[in-house]
């Protein structure tokens, strides 16, 4: 059955001739201005095709992949490098950190051997000085006085090296029916031994001899230091332990009195080391306080060297008759171990053994202290190291507990005592030595670096977005010129073609555009065997069809007498119209040539 469509042509022949007319003279009726929107003809607004969009589209989100991943990028590069970098900063600082405290282990602790063999020498040679003088002039110790003191403990200064003792003082063992014996000799030897000292040490004082013996107590005392530095004669029983000899030879620096017969085991601290050293016969070393200056006391150590009546130290029947008693800085030992700007490091020394400041201070500290518990406590003190300078932090465990984890433990002074050898009760007097870096030392391992190389590579990214941004930027002005011109051909063919037809169109383009190729010219042409064409025509069959010729009758005579422009302003005018009755009726026009639809 055949489909016949046709346009309607019964149109009213002076409607006509006045519209002919009215289009001559340039006017329409239908729309003054001459131009009618694609709603006017039937016809829907053109709309760009969907590949066009969906590119644009793609091109948007690639632009937004590309500039977030340059973000991203940006930001984990410079993180990354800052993070390296700080970890790099830091792994510097621990490795010189644990360098620094290695030194400092091992340079104290050559100080501390080198204090002990001093100590060693100085009391076998005073042994032996002894034993020789008891053969030859019958003398023996306590009533023993060792002839050039002075020239001797310089001497002994000189072996210790570099940790100077605050004061060198050897006291005989008097025992408890020697004590009135003994003072008399010290009362007869002390001007003896005074002007020896004041001689050979040259002194910086205005005092006579007379003037220190006035200043010492003649009888072996110990001191009330509640009640101020008040003398008091020694009446318990035991041995006692006074001091006789000293280098350097001066007035006590708290009391301003001489030492000469204090008894030092009247401490409970040095009473438990002289307990310890008169058992093992060995040397011990502990915490002890003392004076620096007439108004400042401070913690330092105390070393308790033995003095045999026998120059074989070795012999097992051997006896302490004396004791070589030193009081030093703990910080004489750690000078001089750093160089300059190795600064930071904090030296946390620590004994092994409690204390009962009871038996320090006399049961009178009670009335001070609130908590019995704080009658009990540790002997700590903190140093600061910086370069070859030490200083002292305080009494107490001072360092940062941010750098417990490089700690670095050392046994400082470790006597080798053997525990179950030791009097009951007594305790182990090993020191301890505990290592931490500051903050003080890790600020100088900590440099700008790691920020200016993420800053510089911060820069290079930006510089590199920008960069991108302009290509993108001049890429896109190409491309919209690019893309107007496809629409508008897009629209061309779309006002001449169907949508069908000019879908297979594209496609079939596409098609051929793949198979073609350069030739030994350099020109594009078609494979063999293609026709001139370059594809298939684009030919379907309809069985049954009816067409529609359309033209002008007497056009040709009525536009050689008119302007181009009223022809073409005809001629668009009756095909707009004749397009919108297509339309409507869905009728597909072929084409148009000169005046004929």
């Amino acid at each position: 059955m055949n489909d016949n469509r046709t346009l309607d042509s019964n149109s009213n022949d002076t409607t006509q001739q006045s519209d002919l007319r009215s289009i001559g003279n340039g006017t329409s009726s239908s729309n003054p201005s001459g131009e009618q929107s694609s709603e006017e003809i039937g016809r829907p607004v053109y709309n760009a095709p969907t590949v066009a969009k969906n590119e644009e589209k793609n091109i948007v989100r690639a632009k937004f992949l590309v500039a977030l991943i340059l973000v991203l990028a940006t930001a984990t590069v410079a993180t990354s490098s800052y993070i390296l970098l700080k970890d790099q900063e830091r792994s510097n600082f621990e490795n010189q950190f644990r360098g620094y405290a290695s030194e400092i282990a091992s340079v104290s602790g050559q100080k501390a051997d080198q204090l002990f063999d001093a100590l060693n020498s100085f009391a076998v040679m005073v042994g032996s000085q002894a034993a020789v003088e008891n053969e030859l002039r019958n003398t023996s110790w306590p009533f023993y006085t060792i002839p050039d003191f002075s020239v001797k403990g310089e001497s002994l200064i000189n072996l210790i090296g570099s940790a100077v003792p605050q004061i060198i003082m050897v006291g005989p063992v008097v025992e408890e029916h020697q004590r009135d014996a003994w003072a008399d000799y010290m009362n007869q030897m002390n001007p003896i031994w005074f002007q020896d000292s004041l001689d050979n040490e040259g002194t910086n004082t205005n005092m006579t001899v007379e003037g220190f013996l006035q200043r010492t107590v003649k009888f072996i005392h110990q001191y009330d230091f509640l009640q101020g530095f008040q003398a008091i004669p020694v009446n318990g029983p035991g041995d006692v332990l006074p001091n006789y000899q000293q280098y350097p030879f001066r007035l006590d620096l708290a009391s301003q009195i001489m030492t000469t017969g204090y008894d030092i085991i009247s401490l409970p601290r040095a009473a438990d080391l002289y307990e310890i050293t008169k058992s093992l016969l060995r040397p011990t070393i502990g915490f002890s306080t003392f004076f620096i200056n007439s108004t400042t006391v401070v913690t330092g150590s105390q070393v308790l060297q033995p003095i045999f009546d026998t120059a074989d130290t070795t012999a097992e029947d051997r006896k302490v008759v004396a004791i070589v008693n030193v009081q030093l800085h703990w910080l004489g030992f750690f000078e001089n171990v750093l160089t300059r700007g190795q600064d930071g490091v904090v030296v946390v020394l620590r004994s092994a053994c409690p204390v009962n400041y009871t038996l320090i201070y006399g049961d009178n500290i009670t009335d001070y202290v609130d908590d019995p518990e704080d009658l009990i406590g540790e002997d700590i003190i903190t140093y600061q190291v910086d370069g070859p300078d030490v200083s002292l932090l305080g009494y107490e465990d001072l360092h940062d507990p941010e750098y417990d984890s490089l700690e670095v433990t050392e046994v400082f002074v470790d006597l080798g005592f053997d525990e179950k050898d030791l009097p009951e009760g007594k305790c182990i007097p090993t020191m301890t030595m505990h290592i931490y870096p500051s903050d003080k030392l890790e600020a100088s391992f900590q440099t700008s670096d790691a920020a200016i190389f993420a800053s510089v590579i911060v820069v290079i990214f930006v510089f590199t977005s920008l960069v991108f941004l302009l290509y993108v930027y001049f890429v896109g002005k190409r491309q919209r010129i690019v893309m107007d011109r496809i629409v508008r051909q897009d629209k061309i063919v779309t006002n001449v073609f169907p949508t069908a037809i000019r879908d297979r169109l594209y496609d079939t383009q596409a098609q051929q555009a793949g198979k073609s190729k350069v030739n030994e010219h350099g020109l594009a042409g078609l494979e063999d065997g293609a026709n001139d064409l370059g594809s298939a025509p684009l030919a379907d069959l309809f069985p049954s069809v009816s067409v529609v010729f359309a033209d002008i009758v007497g056009f040709t005579a009525w536009s050689s007498a008119r302007e181009p422009q009223q022809v073409f302003l005809l001629l668009e005018s009756i095909y707009r119209s004749f397009d919108k009755i297509a339309y409507r009726h869905d009728i597909f026009k072929v084409e148009t040539v000169g005046d004929c639809y």
